[in-house]
């Protein structure tokens, strides 16, 4: 990008022209790097996963002005970030939160129950066609669930999974995973996923379309920029949408030709520093697993457990076919209260520590695994509770979780740093029963009580100016 100048490629100029080579050379090149054969997919560019998995959404939804049909039902699982929950308004034929996997592996072999019938049942029954949507990858513990449903739900014979296609939400599983498209048979229908959560950089997203699926993509009544190739607008609505390939249809306005082509670099120094994603695979796999044992085996001085880890039953760390590098948690105290995660935060950013802390956008993973009912999140909304804030622990739950994730620059000096840490600031010594508590004041003027073992970093935190004593300690 030094070196040459790159121009809109809705044009035939020289700078056009160049831009057009290199973003058709990097699409293949992507589609390479997910093994999927460019005969039976299409890459089409997007802002990020979230715009991936809406296009396919408002395609779906337009189908709603077919002759005689509802729109489209909609199936979704309850560990799903809020980026495939916020489909289910668009879906006016119907929608259905799966509660477990259990319900899907019911529903996927036509196990019928009072609670899961058939999956139009849920919804108008007219409606045609539908969607069923669920992570590769859980945004918010890492477990990692079965890739298998897409071909499954294909094959499917039950008369209700007819017309049901799939949507797979894989932006957490790619940054540590080789996401494998080489059996088109078994492929997603539809894969959304962020290239800056692989690389770091460009910020950039993409839905990889199975070609076999790709007319249901193809009814979209919106158009803009170099989508169509022939529009009038004076005495005729009439229009006509390119039809060279998907992508051009569906890419709407400007390409962001520059972050594309900066993804060919990107591709670049990925192989030239860890050679395969399997590589990354076994690493975070290892530096996950020493991870979680370091801090499940923390221990008050009484024996209670320092951290509270939310991994699924299914899941086993080592295990990369069903456990990703991310480690979900909260802190107890040696006496059974909560540590906020909020003070968490605070005192891991003193130790120059980056981490994630709240809801982190998986709404169903948060109230099953802090056992919160939507009353209880209703109630907590009442009370004050938005994304973002500080209110870590309401009626006695927490309201959020603290969450590691790993990746391939992640050093197993991380990982010690990281586990000295929780260590060193919240395990409590016998010492710290007389006064295992003091109040000090945060920045702002709230007041929070933090454990006597974190005293041992005031000082960081003071010379951080995040906090000020009430008085000597």
């Amino acid at each position: 990008m030094t070196s040459n100048v790159f121009g809109n490629p809705h044009s035939a100029s020289p700078s056009s022209e160049l831009s057009t080579k290199r973003i058709e050379h990097v699409r293949l090149r992507v589609l390479r790097f997910f093994k999927a054969d460019p005969r039976d997919f299409d890459i089409v560019f997007v802002a990020n996963a979230t715009a991936a998995i809406k296009l396919v959404a408002t395609a779906f939804q337009d189908y709603r002005y077919e002759p005689n049909q509802s729109g489209f039902w909609y199936g979704y699982h309850d560990d799903a970030h809020t980026s495939l929950v916020g489909v289910r308004c668009l879906a006016s034929a119907g929608s259905r939160r799966f509660e477990s996997d259990t319900e899907v592996e019911d529903w996927l072999a036509g196990r019928k129950n009072k609670d899961l019938t058939t999956a139009h049942n849920d919804g108008d029954p007219t409606a045609k066609y539908g969607l069923f949507a669920y992570p590769a990858q859980s945004n918010l513990n890492g477990r990692r669930l079965p890739l298998d449903w897409s071909s499954r739900l294909r094959k499917s014979l039950d008369p209700a999974h007819k017309d049901i296609y799939t949507l797979l939400d894989a932006a957490a599983y790619v940054c540590t995973a080789q996401l494998d498209l080489s059996d088109a048979r078994s492929a997603p229908d539809f894969t959304a996923l962020s290239f800056y959560k692989i690389f770091g950089f460009p910020d950039l997203g993409a839905l990889i379309v199975r070609k076999s699926a790709a007319h249901m993509l193809q009814r979209r009544r919106y158009f803009g920029g170099g989508t169509v190739a022939m529009v009038i607008s004076q005495h005729d609505d009439w229009h006509a949408m390119k039809d060279h390939s998907l992508h051009e249809q569906l890419e709407d306005g400007t390409l962001p030709f520059h972050s594309i082509i900066a993804l060919d670099s990107a591709l670049n120094n990925q192989e030239r520093l860890y050679t395969s994603m399997d590589n990354i695979s076994r690493h975070t796999k290892d530096l996950s697993l020493a991870l979680y044992n370091n801090l499940s085996s923390l221990r008050h001085w009484n024996g209670r457990a320092v951290c509270e880890i939310y991994k699924s039953t299914r899941s086993k760390y080592g295990d990369s076919t069903t456990q990703g590098p991310t480690i979900a948690f909260n802190i107890r105290t040696s006496q059974g209260g909560w540590i906020g995660k909020s003070q968490v935060e605070k005192l891991a950013i003193a130790r120059g520590i980056h981490l994630r802390t709240g809801g982190v956008c998986n709404p169903g993973g948060i109230a099953s695994s802090l056992h919160l009912s939507a009353a209880e999140l209703r109630q907590n909304y009442a009370e004050g509770m938005r994304c973002g804030d500080d209110l870590d622990i309401l009626f006695g739950k927490p309201t959020g979780v603290v969450r590691v994730s790993l990746g391939a620059m992640t050093s197993w000096k991380d990982v010690k740093v990281f586990s000295d840490f929780v260590e060193e600031v919240f395990v409590e010594r016998p010492r710290a029963v007389v006064a295992s508590v003091t109040l000090v004041t945060l920045q702002g003027g709230s007041r929070k009580r933090f454990p006597m073992a974190a005293l041992r970093r005031l000082k960081e935190l003071l010379a951080a100016k995040m906090l000020r004593p009430l008085k000597d300690v």
